[in-house]
């Protein structure tokens, strides 16, 4: 009897490609599977208006909540998500089954360099972290909120007449868009946001579901997977969330795993950064070792001063 497997996501086109991407491994793998692809609107695809960081602080899911209820209801068997946008605590009935390898960790920039951005040019992103990135880098600019897929806000980015756009390479690449990029930005200089460039698989706890952890294991690299755990660890460690100004980026070097982490003030004025290297069988420990002396430096006081903030209003 032929096995038919349901893989779910939000309906984005960023979000389709990724799982047709991770469907031709599979397909290949396995192609004695039948692997259905359906699509799933989130909270964050449907309120275009609202910004991200009013999203998360209201306690929606954004980008993961419709998806993973439907993965427990049963609708679909396995979750594919941008791993970014997944909570840090696994939601309840759930279990990360495969962290495939990582594409391009690496912020862009569309339009311009840091460098040749006119003074006091507009540049779109709805980021904490790349706004506060950006002003550190640029205090003249004016980071611009936009929401939206990816083609149009570059759309829009012309249309308005803006000096740039930030957003993650890997997206851009996976869209067949890597020509609009006028700059990828140093993860170590710049660091991007916990587990970028990064699909986290989704599926249900419990014995039925063995077979498909075996089925998605071709899949899962174990490299990025210490990487990403490395990352979220810290985020954790600092109670941060999806669109908090934290950045944060692990390497493998060996057996051991570097990690640096930042937190930027959302003015710009303020950078808070440490790094260190330890075992790459033990990266929740790294984290939060990065984490405890991000915190030593003035890092709580960042934070709290961010969610004391409102959230910039469209322009």
């Amino acid at each position: 009897m032929t096995q038919t497997v349901r893989v779910g996501s939000r309906g984005s086109r960023l979000a389709r490609a990724m799982v047709g991407e991770l469907l031709d491994q599979l397909r290949t793998a396995h192609p004695d599977v039948v692997w259905n692809q359906r699509t799933i609107m989130t909270t964050g695809d449907l309120d275009r208006t609202t910004s991200l960081a009013e999203l998360s602080a209201s306690g929606a899911g954004v980008f993961a909540s419709q998806v993973e209820a439907a993965l427990l209801a049963g609708e679909i068997d396995v979750a594919v998500h941008s791993l970014k946008d997944l909570p840090t605590n696994p939601t309840p009935g759930t279990v990360l089954a495969a962290v495939p390898a990582r594409h391009d960790v690496r912020d862009a920039l569309c339009g311009a360099t840091l460098n040749t951005l006119p003074e006091g040019a507009r540049v779109g992103t709805s980021a904490p972290r790349r706004i506060g990135q950006l002003r550190h880098a640029r205090p003249d600019v004016r980071p611009t909120p936009i929401r939206g897929n990816v083609p149009p806000r570059l759309r829009r980015m012309r249309a308005k007449g803006w000096g740039g756009l930030l957003l993650a390479a890997a997206g851009l690449r996976r869209l067949g868009l890597a020509d609009q990029i006028t700059q990828v930005l140093d993860p170590w200089e710049w660091p991007p946001s916990p587990a970028q460039g990064t699909l986290g698989v989704q599926i249900r706890t419990g014995t039925q579901e063995r077979w498909l952890q075996e089925l998605l294991s071709v899949v899962h690299d174990p490299a990025t997977d210490a990487a990403v755990r490395a990352e979220r660890a810290l985020l954790a460690a600092l109670d941060g969330g999806c669109y908090v100004p934290i950045g944060t980026t692990a390497v493998a070097e060996g057996s051991s795993l570097r990690l640096l982490g930042q937190v930027t003030a959302v003015d710009g004025r303020r950078a808070v950064r440490a790094e260190r290297t330890g075992s790459a069988q033990d990266p929740e420990a790294l984290g939060a070792r990065v984490a405890d002396e991000l915190r030593e430096r003035g890092a709580t006081t960042l934070l709290e001063g961010l969610r004391a903030t409102p959230p910039p209003q469209r322009p």
